[in-house]
This record gives structure tokens, sequence and C-alpha cells, in this order.
């Protein structure tokens, strides 16, 4: 058993190591890529993120029931999902990073370009991460083996996570695009191999006929299968219940805050901290080093979330949020190092604790297993409607992010063709909602994560499917 399990992390944590090196770069460059280098306008880029937040709500249930209930094999087998899907993920990642024309003529191309990469890269994203996160279920029903699978995608995800402080280092972020875009070309290859090794190694208790591999499933005629209910119906089954609804507002929210973090980080951090107030390696370090230190938290973390419970980490998490977005609001941005150590802690921890969620989705899938009699979990299913109700965040923070840097002129900026007052003025703004995001989050998720009832999994290593 536990041999089972330490292959079947290795090959599940492979695929993180891919999704690190293209994810983090896509999420942490995109936003910079068109306002600062292709200069779209914020008409296109709010109908661009409009058209995006109805595709990407929309496809995750449709790619999830479709996984959960198609009876052709390369659809419903998490690990050929992988090994069909990969070459086309990688495609779509690269769209973006290569212009499509010239953007000062045609303003709405940039807008086009933008939706299209988007949407493509979403899409492929989603149908293979929920492959992924359905095998975090699926692999074992047990506390301790998905604790042990988050310890190692930890370590594949900070390797993988590297690539943004490589990033600035070998191309200096954005400014050497030439370079960037050779370096992207190579993290393509790099994330392919990567799902190459996941889609033939994993393996499932469920997928296996080997005597070998542990069969948590107990073996069930197809025909009385509550599985084959209707979309509509099994969907009510599961939106329904109280812990998923306390958990999809939780995420909703940090989804919003980590979008903004991903997004915003290095345009707020080079407004707010000045080059003549530290070094420039410090920004990189910034940049590139919170993600690095994103995996040792969780490591750190991991044994407390064994002990105690993910429902307590997770609320300590926001009760810390809270705390430290006031105490920053109090000393204010000139406070340069300060305000350094703050996006560090604000990301990195945030993105540590966000980590532990998957715990949560595996507990309600469980719940939801038992409640119905299910042969089998609607594994895939249940991380789409979650998703059908959270991944709107991902558009609506960049919308609104922009339409403040808008309202205060950050188009005059990126044109030097700013006074003093107005740009201390940029800066205010800038620094308001950096506090006033983990703040007004952390407490919206205090309220709403007390009332949760699933808290004691961590205790009990004998459920069974």
């Amino acid at each position: 058993m536990d041999e089972y399990i330490h292959k079947n992390a290795v090959a599940y944590s492979t695929l993180l190591f891919s999704f690190g090196l293209m994810t983090s770069i896509f999420n942490f460059y995109y936003v910079k890529l068109f306002l600062s280098v292709y200069g779209i306008s914020q008409y296109w880029f709010n109908i661009a993120q409009l058209i995006y937040l109805l595709w990407n709500a929309i496809n995750d249930p449709l790619f999830a029931y479709w996984q959960d209930n198609c009876k052709i094999e390369i659809f419903r087998t998490r690990e050929d999902g992988h090994f069909v899907w990969r070459t086309i993920f990688v495609v779509s990642f690269l769209l973006a990073w290569f212009p499509w024309g010239d953007y000062n003529e045609t303003k709405w191309l940039a807008g086009v370009h933008l939706f299209v990469s988007m949407a493509c890269y979403d899409a492929l994203y989603t149908f293979i991460l929920l492959a992924h996160c359905a095998l975090y279920a699926e692999i074992s029903p047990k506390h301790e083996d998905r604790l042990r699978l988050t310890k190692y995608s930890q370590v594949a995800g900070m390797l993988g996570s590297s690539s943004v402080i490589l990033a600035e280092f070998l191309c200096d972020g954005l400014e050497n695009m030439r370079a960037f875009q050779i370096y992207v070309l190579i993290l393509g290859v790099l994330g392919w191999a990567g799902m190459y090794y996941t889609a033939t190694n994993v393996r499932t208790a469920h997928d296996l006929k080997s005597a070998s591999i542990p069969q948590y499933l107990p073996k069930s005629d197809a025909s009385s299968d509550p599985t084959a209910t209707s979309i509509f119906t099994q969907f009510m089954q599961v939106i329904r219940r109280k812990n998923f609804i306390l958990f999809v507002t939780i995420n909703f929210l940090q989804i919003f805050h980590n979008y903004y973090l991903h997004n915003f980080l290095s345009i707020f951090a080079d407004e707010l901290i000045p080059s003549r107030a530290m070094p420039k390696l410090v920004k990189k370090l910034l940049y590139g080093g919170s993600n690095l230190l994103v995996p040792v938290l969780v490591l750190c973390l991991s044994p407390l979330v064994a002990k105690r419970g993910y429902y307590k980490v997770l609320l300590w998490s926001f009760y810390f949020k809270v705390g430290t977005a006031a105490l920053m609001f109090i000393f204010g941005y000139e406070w340069h190092w300060l305000l350094v150590l703050f996006f560090l802690c604000d990301r990195s921890l945030h993105k540590a604790i966000f980590n532990f969620f998957n715990l949560a989705v595996s507990d309600i899938i469980d719940e939801d297993q038992r409640e119905y009699r299910r042969s089998h979990p609607l594994s895939s299913s249940v991380f789409g409607y979650n998703a059908l109700f959270t991944k709107p965040a991902q558009s609506l923070a960049p919308m609104m992010i922009v339409a403040i840097l808008e309202a205060n002129n950050y188009q005059d900026r990126l044109a030097e063709d700013m006074s003093v007052a107005q740009h201390e003025a940029l800066k205010a703004a800038i620094f308001s909602v950096a506090c006033a995001i983990p703040f007004v989050v952390g407490v919206l998720q205090v309220i709403v994560w007390r009332p949760y009832s699933i808290r004691d999994s961590h205790r009990d290593d004998n459920k069974m499917y």
C-alpha cells in the first residue's frame, strides 16, 4: 500500500510541476503583458474579461460531468485525458506571448488576442486539471494519504514555480521579449514532458484491475448506480448541501484574492517601492521568491493540518490575513521594507493555505457519495460545480483593479505624462487596494467558514468509499 501511494504521489505531483512552470508564468505576466507591452485599452480589456467570465464559468461543470459520465474511454479515464490533451494545452499556453499585429493601429485586435489566449488556455487547463483534481480524491480515501499527496505536490510545485524567478533573472521579466519568448517555448517542452510522465504512470483504485492494488470501491451493477442520474438532478444534489455552499463561498473569495496577487503584484510593487528605495534584486526576489516560499510553508503547515485539521488551519489563516492587512495600513506605504514583507506574506501564505482546499473538496465528495450511496464518487463533477461558482472571480479581480488604475490615470503613468500630485494619488489608491482586499476578504471568510461542519476527517483514517 505504501509503495502504491508513493508511486502515485510522484506521478500525481509531476503534473503539478508542469502546471507550475506554465501557470506561474501565465498568471503573473499576462495582465502586465497586455497592459504595459501590448497597450490594450480598458474598454477592450473589460470586454475580453466579460466574455471570458461567461466561458470560464460554463466550461468547468460541462467538462466535469463529461469526465464523470462519458462512456468514451479517452474522456472518462483520468490518465488518458492527460496523455491526449497535453500537446494542445502547451500550444494554448504559448498563444499569449507572441503578438498578432500592430495593436496601436487595431485596438480591437488586442482584445481578441486576450480573450482567445485566456479562453483556449483555460479550456485545456480546466480539462486536465479537473482530471487531476479527481485523482486527488480517487487515489486514496485516507486523510493521511491525501496529505502525503499534498506534500509531494509542493516539492514539485516549488520546482515548477521557480519559472518566475528564472524569468526575472534570465529575461528581466518582460523587458527582453525575444529572450522571454524563447524561454516560454522551453517551458512548454518541459511541461509537455511532465504531463507525459503523469499520463503513463498514475493509477487509481477505481481504474486498476490488478489485485495488487487496493480496491476501495465495492463492485456494483451499473444499472443501479446513482451516478447515472440526470445532470440537473446530480447538480442539485451537490449544490444544495450546506458544506458545499460554505466552501464555495470562501473559495470564491480566496480565488479573487489569489488572482489579484497573481496579476498585479509586480505592478503594485513597481509603483509603491521606488528603485531608489532598494535594489532591483529585492523586487526580483519578491516576485519569484514568494512562489518558492509557498511549498516550504505547505510542508511546514502539513503536520499542523494533520494534527488540528484543515478547518482550524484555514480559519487561523483568515484571522492572520485580516491582522496583517490592518497593521500595514496603519504603518503606510512609506515603510518600504515592511511593505515588501507584507507582500511576501500576503502572497506566499495565501497560496500555501490554498493548497489545503483540496482536502475540503475531497471530504465533500466523500460526504456526497455516502449520502446518495454512489458506487463511484462524483470527483470531477464536484470540482466542476465548485468551479462554476468560483471561476468568475478570476475575471472580476482584474476587471476591478484595472478600473481603479484607470480611474487614477495609470495609462498616463505608462506614458510618463503624470504630475507629482497625480502620481501620489495613484500610489495612495494602489496602497489602499493592497490593504483592503486581504482585510475584507479575510473578514468575510471568517464569517462564512465558521459554520462548516466537516471538521474531524483528520482523525478518521478508516473512511471507505
